[in-house]
């Protein structure tokens, strides 16, 4: 979660064809990359929310590990492109009906072989409404998804998927949708062994998979510590590990971090914190980057809240909106290491638009703010024994500095009451946005899954989706998405996808900020490291000097 970030969707021609056919330094062995294989690579990480199950993993801490640990069926380059994974092919001729097969051999760490039903019964475990999973969603565009998560359903497996053999299952979709396979290669879509769904708790304590890493003994994970990781010497794929293992520590502050990689105590820090933006250069040279990758930050207002729904909820949310300064901002606190916000995506996706009808909420404007916000008291006088808080986690990523500004802001341009609100680790405010027990607004950011606008807009606002946290709901927007992704060419697509951002930023259930640029350096200690289109550092490329 960096470099070249042109990603391009699938269209359904190609699609048609597809056939995607210890702070490591004291190392002696040399590699063909240019150095060493035998060094430990410590870098910086969050506790994940959840145990490590795939289906129900939706935050970055918990789902750094998972892409290392696992294998789907793609996975992404640098750039963004899909490659073969565990499928050999992945075969349609009307973007509706797939047929996946697996290449020959592969297993999971514990010796299982990786089968069809290793996805199918993964897949369906996720979208089974009595399993609850948060990336439940993820599986709503294949058959038989709305009867099996339908609040209190019995129905455990979605009629859209069927095992042919163990190499061999075929997807029937509810429609044709033009970007389908490029969405294969994130963590809900994972493969689990038949022990994860003996004993989700136990497997998400300790989990087995089929990717590059896997853990280094039983306990591996270290709560609120560290996680190691160990290569799987029986994984063949395009993800090998060029390192000895890759140990998560998990920091409380980002400031410790920082100064743990200039001290060479710490070999990879993905997030420069904000107070050393403006110096990270000059104490890294050239072991430093800065690059715009597929990642935003928002605020997340909940519809749950007094003064925040209905047609007053609606001033008030444009109001918010253009009484922030993101040019200020972005200039004084980042020193212009973020672009403020046009609309809901990134500019490094394919399709986007910074002319959206509606981007002019986006635009710092306090007059009309104040105006918006007194049309909204004539309607519905504003709750004061409920005044707005930004809530942020104070572990990860320096989010003070900014959000005071932004509080200022709205200080200075409305007149009304409002505080930062810090939370101790990013798994509490996590934890209370899932759980709908907010009591203000929450700092959300958005690191892409997969390079398409569908992903910045239907697992974070349609209706249901596991990662709305404003609990926003509006039957037109969900209808312009299944529209989007119906269309027969991702041209057209992007062009939908468009149009239901004109009903958000209207709208407003999150406030978009700024679009993210990853920022970040490394130690003395190692080499090749290189960031990916999603802003994430490649680890298993990295190796020791």
């Amino acid at each position: 979660m960096r470099f070249t970030r042109n990603s391009k969707m699938l269209s359904v021609a190609a699609i048609a064809v597809l056939s995607l056919s210890a702070c490591g330094g004291g190392s002696t062995e040399s590699s063909t990359g240019g150095g060493t294989t035998d060094a430990v690579i410590v870098v910086d990480g969050s506790e994940p929310q959840n145990p490590l199950i795939p289906t129900s993993t939706n935050e970055v801490g918990g789902g750094a590990i998972l892409d290392l640990i696992f294998a789907g069926l793609v996975s992404y380059d640098a750039d963004g492109k899909p490659e073969n994974e565990m499928a050999e092919s992945i075969e349609t001729e009307d973007a509706q009906n797939y047929t996946i097969t697996l290449k020959e051999g592969k297993t999971f760490t514990n010796g299982d072989p990786v089968t069809a039903s290793s996805f199918v019964d993964a897949w369906n475990y996720g979208a089974a409404a009595k399993n609850a999973q948060l990336s439940s969603y993820f599986f709503e565009s294949i058959e038989g998804y709305d009867e099996a998560s339908a609040e209190g359903s019995t129905v455990e497996t979605m009629s859209g998927l069927t095992v042919v053999d163990d190499r061999t299952f075929t997807v029937k979709l509810a429609q044709p949708e033009s970007d389908w396979p490029l969405r294969l290669g994130y963590s809900a879509f994972f493969p689990l062994p038949a022990a994860a769904l003996q004993d989700p708790a136990a497997f998400g304590e300790n989990p087995i998979g089929n990717g590059p890493y896997k853990f280094a003994s039983e306990g591996a994970w270290q709560h609120n510590q560290q996680i190691e990781l160990v290569p799987n010497d029986e994984y063949e794929g395009t993800q090998a590990a060029q390192n000895a293992g890759v140990t998560f520590k998990i920091y409380q502050n980002d400031t410790t971090a920082y100064q743990d990689l200039i001290s060479d105590n710490l070999d990879v820090l993905k997030t420069i914190p904000t107070s050393d933006i403006k110096n990270f250069k000059n104490d890294l040279g050239e072991r430093s980057i800065e690059s715009p990758y597929a990642g935003n930050q928002t605020i997340a207002i909940p519809y749950y809240l007094p003064n925040w729904d209905g047609e007053a909820g609606k001033l008030r949310r444009q109001a918010i909106s253009m009484a922030i300064n993101r040019e200020e901002i972005t200039s004084v606190i980042f020193n212009n290491g973020r672009t403020p916000a046009k609309d809901f995506t990134a500019p490094v996706l394919d399709g986007y638009s910074e002319d959206l009808p509606g981007s002019e909420n986006l635009e710092y404007n306090p007059e009309k703010a104040k105006q918006l916000w007194e049309d909204a008291e004539e309607i519905s006088p504003y709750d004061e024994s409920q005044p707005l808080t930004i809530g942020y986690n104070a572990d990860k990523g320096d989010h003070k500095t900014w959000v005071e500004a932004v509080v200022n802001n709205i200080k200075n341009d409305l007149g009304i009451e409002v505080a930062g609100k810090p939370y101790a680790t990013f798994k509490e405010a996590r934890t209370e946005a899932t759980e709908e027990t907010l009591t203000g607004s929450l700092r959300a950011g958005w690191q892409a899954d997969y390079p398409s606008l569908y992903n910045f807009l239907g697992p974070i606002y349609a209706t249901g989706a596991g990662s709305n946290d404003a609990r926003y709901s509006n039957a037109e927007f969900d209808q312009e998405l299944t529209d989007g992704l119906a269309a027969s060419t991702v041209e057209e697509g992007n062009e939908a996808m468009n149009k239901a951002q004109e009903q958000l930023l209207e709208d407003l259930p999150a406030i978009p900020l700024w679009y993210q640029v990853a920022q970040g350096g490394w130690s003395n200690n190692v080499d090749n490291v290189e960031f990916g289109w999603n802003g994430v550092p490649l680890y298993y490329a990295i190796t020791g000097k």
